[in-house]
């Protein structure tokens, strides 16, 4: 191989991110980079805004696992009784991450689209729709990531880890933060008005409320237990409640699996319609 082949050092990290490599294509490269610096350097005067959605949780937390959590007491949890506390906190960390992903790559992508035409700008230059995809989404991941290490810090210090299977904590809930992000995108691709966005709520906030956050799965009839099992947020959840808690088996894979293919499915389908739309 000679050395024009060779990669060099700033190449390396393209190569090695799995979500890169698998972009590459049509689905998009390295001008998603230059994207997410962009926003990283926007955000800058803006930082406030980008830690707001981190505190949403951390009330719930503090309120309800910990205020409501004194009478409730313990709970059944995956791997036997737990306080109440511990039982919401991780379900709390993956709606952390599902929020900072799922806001940014909403309503921040449809005023760049519909209105801002950042993408048209960007267009213009070397950059793909691939591209655009790839660096939203990228983006919402980072910040969805950032709440998520945030909450873990919270949760470290309130002593609600049981388990040294909690250090997957963290990339769990960036493929939590992924998974919504790149589905939260391609939904976008098909808004026309700001009403649409009710949609957005209606599907987050049953999910939030419903994905086994406050009570076990138990608690539910069988036939809603079903309903429950497949969303994506109770997914999330029990991913990281195994994690934090202790009870980990192969049926976390499968949490793992469901989550991988739905951020790939929603990269894949926002990259097509963001060409679709921009370059007609």
């Amino acid at each position: 191989m000679s050395s024009a082949q060779l990669p060099s050092v700033r190449d390396l990290p393209l190569r090695v991110l799995p979500v890169a490599w698998l972009a590459r294509g049509s689905l998009g490269g390295r001008g998603s980079r230059h994207l997410v610096e962009r926003h990283a350097r926007v955000y800058r005067h803006t930082w406030l805004v980008l830690l707001s959605g981190f505190f949403e949780p951390l009330f719930y937390l503090l309120s309800i696992g910990v205020g409501l959590g004194k009478l409730v007491g313990t709970v059944t949890g995956p791997s036997g009784p737990v306080s109440y506390t511990s039982f919401v906190a991780p379900a709390l960390l993956a709606t952390s991450s599902m929020n900072g992903a799922v806001f940014d790559s909403t309503f921040n992508v449809f005023f760049r689209l519909k209105y801002n035409k950042f993408y048209d700008a960007a267009l213009a230059t070397p950059m793909r729709a691939g591209d655009i995809a790839l660096g939203e989404i990228s983006w919402a991941l980072l910040r969805g990531g950032l709440y998520g290490a945030a909450f873990m810090i919270v949760m470290l210090a309130m002593r609600l880890v049981h388990s040294p299977w909690a250090v997957l904590g963290l990339p769990s809930a960036l493929l939590i933060g992924f998974a919504f992000a790149a589905t939260g995108m391609a939904a976008t691709t098909y808004m026309r008005s700001w009403q649409h966005f009710e949609f957005v709520m209606l599907a987050a906030l049953p999910m939030f409320l419903f994905s086994t956050t406050f009570y076990p799965l138990s608690v539910y009839p069988r036939a809603i237990q079903i309903v429950v099992e497949c969303t994506p947020l109770y997914q999330g959840v029990a991913l990281l409640r195994g994690l934090t808690l202790g009870a980990v088996g192969p049926a976390l894979l499968w949490h793992v699996a469901y989550l991988a293919v739905m951020g790939l499915l929603g990269l894949y389908v926002a990259s097509l319609r963001i060409g679709r739309l921009l370059l007609k």
